[in-house]
């Protein structure tokens, strides 16, 4: 690890990264080397609801995707308050740069299960710039994850740690950070043809999707492009079989990695452990019909 003190650049106090040393400002440059930013200076940038479907409709390339993901600027309010959270930072973090820019999905290109959630965390993702990494959410989740196979390590601590996931891919149904962790309906309708477009490209490989609480249950329906009636209900470990024109998809309910789970024992390690088994065991099962 390299020690650097903070320098000023354009204006803004730049800070090394906790792991390379690299100094970057607060909300990160696109293009600027931070690791894993899959956008440069040339990224095309959404600034409307509708830039957004039509970006998310003309991408052909998950990493073209990430790249515009992670440059998306079309929800005002969102922001605002998370390159507000770059500046401000909080004061454990107070000598580290922040992504400060919205979260791509990240991991296998060809996943057979995929990891849904709500949004990132505004001290987690939004400070790391990796989905789930960063917080004690991510702690928990990634630690099962290991534990199962699904990851070659158990800690995740920023974009340079060395993380991957095996046969797995996750995402978040909004990309940016919102206050309060609410994002509002406007803004999760603007952001999920991200989400859309993200499906469209593993389709063909994906045979399971977890869903990280209610709402990414609902949103991983909107994603797979079917609600059946009467609709599923959520809950750990609830099953639905989704048919889609690509065949048969199983959504898997999963209690959010929350502390608020977690501290409370409404979400225990072995009740992870057990989903992702299952999660795996339906992925290597499942046989796409249709």
């Amino acid at each position: 690890m390299h020690f650097c003190s903070s320098v000023r650049h354009s204006g803004f106090v730049q800070l090394p990264h906790p792991t390379t040393g690299d100094m970057f400002d607060s909300p990160v440059p696109p293009g600027s080397g931070w690791p894993g930013d899959p956008a440069t200076a040339a990224t095309a940038v959404a600034g409307s609801a509708a830039q957004v479907r039509r970006l998310a409709s003309d991408a052909t390339t998950l990493e073209q995707l990430d790249a515009e993901v992670s440059v998306c600027r079309a929800c005002p309010r969102l922001v605002t308050w998370r390159e507000e959270v770059a500046v401000t930072k909080r004061k454990s973090f107070a000598d580290q740069p922040y992504w400060g820019r919205p979260a791509p999905g990240w991991g296998a290109t060809r996943p057979r299960v995929m990891i849904v959630g709500l949004a990132p965390a505004a001290q987690g993702a939004n400070r790391t710039g990796r989905i789930f990494t960063g917080d004690r959410s991510g702690d928990f989740l990634f630690a099962a994850l290991h534990r199962t196979g699904l990851a070659n390590q158990a800690t995740s601590v920023d974009s340079a740690d060395g993380l991957q996931l095996f046969d797995t891919r996750m995402a978040a149904a909004v990309r940016c950070a919102p206050p309060g962790n609410a994002p509002t309906p406007a803004e999760r309708a603007t952001c999920a043809p991200w989400l859309e477009a993200e499906w469209r490209m593993i389709v063909d490989d994906v045979r399971v999707v977890v869903a990280l609480g209610g709402f990414a249950w609902r949103a991983a329906m909107d994603m797979v492009g079917t609600r059946p009636k009467p609709a599923p209900k959520f809950g750990h470990g609830a099953t639905a079989t989704l048919t889609t024109p690509h065949g048969e998809v199983t959504l898997l309910g999963c209690y959010h990695p929350s502390q608020q789970n977690t501290f409370t024992g409404r979400l225990t390690e072995a009740m992870l452990d057990d989903l992702f088994h299952t999660a795996k065991r339906l992925a290597a099962g499942n046989e796409r019909t249709g």
